[in-house]
C-alpha cells in the first residue's frame, strides 16, 4: 500500500511538471502562427514583399512546422528529452535572432524553415508526452488553452507595441520568449519514451493501451486531417464571407476577437472535465455544434448571424481538440501514432485554405466550400466516434 502511495504521488507530480512544460511551450511555439497577420503586414511594408512571397514563407513555415514529424521517428524514442528540449530551443532562439538580422528573401525563408522545424520537433514532444499523462485530455485541453490565450494577449498587445517597429523587433521578441521557456524544459521525465524505459508504470497510457488494428489507427488520423481541413478552410475565409453579406470590416474584426473568448471558455471547460467517460457524447455535441455553424455562414444575411455563427465556430472546436487527441493517444502505445498527429495537423491546417480557395474560386460563391467543410466535419465525427473505447478509462489526477 505504501509503495503504491508513493508511485501515485510520484505520478502526479510528474504530471504537473509535464501540464506546465505543456502550457508554456505550446503558448510560445505557436507565436508565428498566431502574429501571421502582424508579420505579414510588417514584411510587405518593409521589404515590399508580394503577396504571394508573404504567403509562400508562411506556407513554408508551416509546412516545415509539420514536417518535424518525419525526422522524429527516428530520435523520439532514443533520445532524452530535456536534452532534445533544450537544443531544439535554443535553435529556435538562434533562428529568430537571424531572422531579425537578414536583409534578403532567401536568407528569411531559410531561417524560417529551420526555426519552425525545431518548434516542430518540440510540439512533437509535448503531443507525445500529453499521452502518457493519466489525464491526456487535460493534457490537451492545455495545449489548447495555452494556444488561445497567448493568441488573445497577443492580438490585443502587438499591434500597439510594434506599431513603428520593424519586423525585426517582432522576431527577436519572440527569441526572447522561447530562451525564457528554457526555465521550464526540466520539468518533464526526460526518459519518458525511451525504449525500454522504467518511466511507464502500471496507470500510464503505453501499459494501458493494446495493439490496435490499422483500420483505427488510420481512421483516427483521417477524423484529424478531415476536422483541420474542414475548419481551417473555413476560418481563413471568415472575413470575405462577411464581406460578401455586406458586413464592414471593423465589424468582422470586432466579432472575430470577440469569439476568442468562447473559444478558450470552451477549451478551458476540456480542460477543466478532463478525461471523461462520456467523452464520445461531448465529441458529437461539439461536432454537430460545428457542422451547424458553419451552416449557418450559408446564405448569411447579417451582422448577427456572423456573430452566432462565429462564436459557435469557436467554441467547438476547441472544445473538440482535446477529446479527439486524447481518442488517438488511447490507440498509441509508443507515442509514434501522436507524432504522426502532428504531420496530420499541419497537413490539413495547409490543404483547408488551399481546398477552400479553389472552390470559391471555381464557384464564384462560398456554399461549395462551405458545404464540403460541413460534409467533412461531419464524417471526421463518425471517423472519431469510430475509433472510442468501449470502456471508460480509470480516471487519475
Amino acid at each position: 500500500m505504501t509503495t503504491s502511495l508513493a508511485t501515485s504521488r510520484l505520478k502526479s507530480a510528474t504530471d504537473r511538471g509535464t501540464y506546465t512544460y505543456i502550457a508554456v511551450y505550446s503558448a510560445v511555439l505557436y507565436m508565428t502562427l498566431l502574429i501571421a497577420p502582424i508579420i505579414a503586414a510588417k514584411l510587405v511594408n518593409q521589404f515590399g514583399l508580394s503577396s504571394t512571397e508573404v504567403g509562400g514563407l508562411l506556407s513554408l513555415e508551416l509546412g516545415a512546422f509539420s514536417l518535424a514529424t518525419v525526422p522524429a521517428y527516428l530520435w523520439l524514442r532514443r533520445v532524452n528529452l530535456v536534452t532534445a528540449t533544450r537544443v531544439f530551443t535554443l535553435i529556435a532562439v538562434a533562428g529568430n535572432v537571424a531572422s531579425g538580422f537578414v536583409d534578403s528573401y532567401g536568407l528569411l525563408v531559410a531561417s524560417r524553415i529551420v526555426t519552425s522545424l525545431a518548434a516542430g520537433s518540440i510540439t512533437v514532444i509535448i503531443l507525445t508526452l500529453s499521452s502518457k499523462t493519466a489525464n491526456p485530455s487535460r493534457a490537451y485541453g492545455l495545449f489548447v488553452t495555452a494556444q488561445l490565450v497567448m493568441g488573445a494577449i497577443i492580438l490585443a498587445v502587438f499591434p500597439a507595441v510594434f506599431a513603428n517597429a520593424n519586423v525585426s523587433a517582432v522576431y527577436w521578441s519572440m527569441a526572447g520568449l522561447a530562451l525564457c521557456c528554457l526555465l521550464f524544459s526540466g520539468r518533464i521525465d526526460g526518459n519518458a519514451l525511451r525504449a525500454g524505459s522504467k518511466a511507464a508504470d502500471p496507470g500510464s497510457a503505453s501499459a494501458r493501451a493494446v495493439r490496435v488494428p490499422k483500420l483505427k489507427a488510420g481512421l483516427g488520423l483521417a477524423a484529424v486531417i478531415l476536422f483541420y481541413i474542414s475548419l481551417s478552410g473555413v476560418w481563413s475565409f471568415m472575413a470575405q464571407i462577411a464581406g460578401g453579406a455586406n458586413i464592414s470590416l471593423s465589424t468582422t474584426s470586432l466579432i472575430l476577437a470577440l469569439a476568442t473568448v468562447p473559444g478558450i471558455a470552451s477549451s478551458m471547460l476540456a480542460t477543466f472535465l478532463g478525461d471523461h467517460p462520456k467523452r464520445a457524447l461531448f465529441l458529437v455535441l461539439g461536432y454537430v455544434g460545428l457542422a451547424a455553424s458553419v451552416a449557418m455562414l450559408v446564405g448569411l444575411t447579417g451582422a448577427v448571424q456572423f456573430a452566432l455563427a462565429a462564436i459557435l465556430f469557436k467554441f467547438t472546436w476547441t472544445f473538440i481538440l482535446p477529446y479527439l487527441l486524447s481518442s488517438i493517444s488511447d490507440l498509441d502505445a509508443s507515442g509514434q501514432l501522436m507524432n504522426t498527429t502532428n504531420l496530420m495537423i499541419g497537413t490539413g491546417f495547409a490543404v483547408g485554405p488551399l481546398l477552400g480557395g479553389i472552390l470559391i474560386e471555381a464557384t464564384g460563391g462560398f456554399t461549395a466550400m462551405l458545404t464540403v467543410a460541413c460534409v467533412g466535419a461531419l464524417v471526421s465525427m463518425l471517423f472519431a466516434a469510430s475509433i472510442q473505447r468501449r470502456t471508460p478509462r480509470v480516471l487519475a489526477g
